[in-house]
């Protein structure tokens, strides 16, 4: 697996182009606004999207899935069912944070933990991580050993758990319990800010680290 990491808004929010090597097909992960720009990027990496791929439902990671889906004619992918209302509700949060207006939509295909998304030859193993939302999904690809964790953790951080739904309880179970499991070695593109890995929150983030 190849990717690029594409900060997107003035939010500065991460949405990732993921492709297989073997066969130039890619996708998208947490398109959140910025499609002129996204779809330059896919031009210069010289592969054919064919999905997007969601981890939630908040505006901020989901902005442009509904025009590059329109205007590609393709997929829109997750999150877990759990976030429905917040896609249903994508015209308020628009207005709340100040985002250009946004229509709300439903994924062609929704993602349950154990599922998995096809890319090319890659299979991208879904894990249910709720939390900073019900329906957060995670993204892992085993073999490059690399995870797209969208608002779950962050470098030094978590998610917050203050919006609609939000449960701290269930983030940090999830974080334990289901992504640190994976193991230390597995490097994460989290929504906001830089890459890390699991092994250096597990050891250091003063969450959910071993001194937390």
């Amino acid at each position: 697996m190849k990717f690029t990491i594409l900060p997107v808004t003035p939010y500065q929010q991460n949405c990732s182009l993921i492709w297989c090597e073997a066969t130039r097909q890619a996708a998208l992960v947490d398109p959140g606004g910025d499609v002129e720009m996204l779809l330059a990027a896919v031009e210069r990496a010289g592969v054919t999207l064919t999905k997007l791929l969601l981890t939630h439902g908040h505006l901020d990671h989901v902005g442009g899935a509904l025009e590059l889906s329109r205007r590609l004619n393709l997929p829109i992918v997750g999150p877990h069912p759990g976030d429905a209302f917040l896609l249903d509700n994508l015209p308020q949060q628009a207005e709340m944070f100040g985002f250009p207006p946004a229509e709300s939509f439903a994924p062609k295909e929704w993602l349950h933990d154990g599922d998995s998304v096809v890319v090319g030859k890659l299979a991208l193993q879904v894990i249910h991580c709720p939390g900073h939302t019900p329906g957060h999904v995670v993204l892992f690809e085993p073999e490059s050993r690399h995870a797209f964790v969208g608002d779950v953790l962050f470098k030094g951080s978590i998610g917050r758990t203050d919006f609609p739904r939000g449960n701290h309880d269930d983030l940090i179970a999830s974080i334990k319990e289901k992504l640190f499991p994976l193991g230390d070695d597995v490097a994460f593109v989290p929504g906001h800010g830089p890459m890390s890995t699991f092994g250096f929150e597990r050891r250091s983030n003063p969450f959910v680290g071993e001194n937390a």
